[in-house]
Formats: C-alpha cells, structure tokens, sequence
C-alpha cells in the first residue's frame, strides 16, 4: 500500500509540476510587464467591478487548476482584493482558449457556451460574498505602490529582468504556495490509493444523484479543464446525464486537492467555504439549465477525440525541480528561524527591498529581507543598535518591540 501511495504521489506530482512551473513562469513575466499600480488600481478595491475585471481576465487564460495558483498567489501579493482573487482562482481553471475550442470539438456548441458562461457567474458570485465580509479594509485604505519600483524595472537590462523573473517565480511565490501545494498532492495521492473508482460508475441513474456524485469525484480529483472533456464525453455517450457532465467538467478542474488546500491556507476557513460552495451551487444550476436544453432539443455530442501529451522526460524533470524548490523553502524556513528579526512596517515594495539589502551589504552583512511580512532577518551577532544604525541609514524605521 505504501508502494502504491508513493506512485501515485508521483504521478500527480508528475501531472501538475509542469502547468504548476509554467503558472510561476507566467506569475514572474507578469512582475515585469503589469506595474503593480495598474493590478491594484483595477482589482484592489472590494467592488463588484473589480471581481468582475479579474473573472473577465481568468475565462480567456490557457491556466490549469495548478497554473492558476502561482498567478493568483502574485495578484494577492500585489494589491488585489480577496473577492477579485476568489473570482480569478474560479473563472480561470474552469475554462480557457484552448478548452472552449475542445469543448466544441468533443462536445458541441452548447457546453462550448455554458461551460465558459458558468465559470463567469460562480466566479463573479464567490468573489463578490468575498468581498462583503473582508473586513480588512486597511489592505485598502492605503496605496502601497511606490514610483520609483516600475521606473527601477524598466531600466533593468535583459538579464537582470530574466533573474528577476526567476526569482519571483520560483523562489518567492513558491516559499509562499510550496507547503500547501505538498499537502495537496498528498491528499490527492491517498483519496486515489484508498478511495475505489469502480464503485462510484454505479450510481449515475437518478439525475440529481449523479450531480451530488459526480461532485464528490470531481472535488478532490486533479483534472485539467481540457484533460476532462474526453472523460466526460466517453460518461455521457454511456447514459450520465449531460448536466451530470457539466457539473463533472465545471467543479473538476477548480476543486482538487491542491486548489483547496492552497485556498484553505492562503484564505482562510470562510472564504474556502464561500468559493467551495459557490462552485456546487452554480455547478447544479447550470448542470439543470443544460439538461433542461439537452430534453428540449436534441442536440448530438460530438466524439472526435483530441489530446496533447507531455512527453514523460519532460514531466520527471519539472517533478524533480518543483520537488527541490519546495523543498527548499522548508531549509530556507529553517534558516531564517536561527536569524533575529525585526519588523520595518514603512517598507512597502521592491525597491525598499534592494535599498536595505544594499545598505547592509556594503557592511558585508548578509541578511533576508521578506516584503510581504515587513521583516528582515538579520544574523544574531550582529548587535540590535547596528541593525538599527544601517536600517536608518537606508532611509526606514525599527518597529519598537514591546
């Protein structure tokens, strides 16, 4: 059993680690092109525009429910609202470019136009509940972007922007989102191991019963947008209900293990429960509207299959990178653990970041500066009235420890 747990966690671990680095890499380029002003201008405010910019920008992106999470994680980190967060993380995995067109393909016009239309409401519902109850308002009272950062970026020579890139993506965003994305596939790995798929093929009779089941499937399973067309198809062309498909095809790919853990961490317990809940109601609704069309009318479905693959090399060597990177960050977490720390509350962005590191390395000091914690890590022996002396130097504030 062991064994078999084992290979399963690699095989999930081999089946997201390439969508999860590409997520990164798109997180890092995004750092670079989109100012920071701009994503929190657009998407801070807890408005109902801003949920539905960020629901409109997710629908059309080629992300997976893996992909989407270090995207997500970087809007978060810049300024954007929770709801427009939540609205993001739902409307981009459940659809996209790529899985409108195969939908079309496999399934015909009418999922090729609800299934992108679905994953428009639930977003724009879950992140509007979001933002009602975010009592956080000081994450927006205060505008957090400083000038010099985005005249400081567009100066950066091609190099520099490419290390920036990588270090955004794949080394703060993942010291973020690692831990969680670990759990995640651990649990997906033993729901796989201990949980008997043939059992569940029974029980697709009743049609409201096969939503319900198809939603305990789909909610832990990891399946991409596109990945689960054919699988729906192949359920539907042997009796399931084509809303019962619908449900599988909107609630798989935003609800596995993975999204959920990251969602329960990063978010907190309510908003979980607001955007697991906002996917099931908005999954049966529409699952009821295409099944309601589908008795009307006979449309057929079509089944001319289509897949891409990931040449299994490849998929090894993005398991084994996303695996150290992880990794990483707990060594790194350790680090940190066995260094002081003292909390700068007036740095607020990247170019605070380099101005401090600078100043204590010109002492040949080394030390960690974490932007989104306003701390900085220093060594112990290094005595607090020079740590005090060189942060002053750069221009900031101690906060006075009680």
């Amino acid at each position: 059993m062991i064994k078999n747990l084992f290979f399963e966690f690699w095989r999930l671990l081999n089946e997201m680690s390439p969508y999860l680095l590409f997520g990164f890499l798109i997180s890092g380029i995004l750092k670079i092109i989109i100012p920071k002003e701009k994503i929190y201008n657009y998407l801070s405010l807890p408005s109902l525009s801003s949920v539905l910019k960020s629901a409109i920008i997710g629908i059309p992106l080629p992300l997976c429910s893996c992909g989407v999470i270090p995207v997500a994680n970087h809007l978060d980190r810049e300024g954007a609202s929770k709801g427009a967060t939540i609205s993001f993380l739902i409307s981009t995995p459940t659809t996209g470019i790529d899985s409108i067109f195969a939908t079309y393909s496999l399934l015909g016009p009418v999922f090729a136009i609800i299934r992108p239309v679905s994953s428009f409401f639930s977003g724009i519902f879950a992140g509007s509940i979001v933002n009602i109850f975010d009592k956080s308002k000081k994450h927006y009272s205060e505008k957090i972007v400083c000038k010099n950062c985005n005249k400081e970026i567009k100066k950066l020579s091609l190099i520099k922007k490419i290390k920036t890139v990588i270090n955004y993506g794949f080394f703060e965003l993942i010291e973020d989102t690692g831990k969680w994305i670990l759990i995640g596939i651990v649990i997906g790995a033993f729901i796989s191991v201990f949980i008997p798929k043939n059992i569940i093929l029974k029980y697709f009779g009743n049609r409201l019963f096969s939503y319900f089941l198809m939603l305990i499937i789909s909610i832990p399973m990891y399946v991409c947008a596109t990945g689960s067309i054919p699988i729906t198809s192949s359920l539907i062309s042997k009796g399931m209900s084509p809303g019962a498909g619908l449900v599988f095809l909107f609630a798989g790919p935003a609800t596995n293990s993975v999204t959920l853990s990251f969602i329960f961490g990063k978010f907190g317990k309510r908003n979980f429960l607001i955007y697991i809940s906002s996917i099931i109601l908005w999954a049966i609704i529409f699952g009821l509207i295409i099944d309601k069309i589908y008795s009307n009318y006979n449309f057929n479905v079509i089944h001319h299959h289509q897949s891409k693959f990931i040449p299994v090399e490849v998929k090894n060597i993005a398991s084994i990178l996303l695996l150290f990177l992880i990794l990483r960050t707990f060594k790194f977490q350790r680090e940190i653990n066995n260094m002081k720390e003292f909390k700068v509350p007036d740095m607020k962005c990247e170019h605070c970041v380099r101005t401090i590191e600078n100043v204590f390395k010109n002492e040949d000091i080394e030390v960690v500066v974490n932007l989104k914690k306003k701390k900085v890590f220093v060594p112990k022996n290094i005595p607090d009235e020079k740590v005090e002396e060189l942060i002053e130097k750069a221009g900031y504030k101690i906060e006075k420890r009680r």
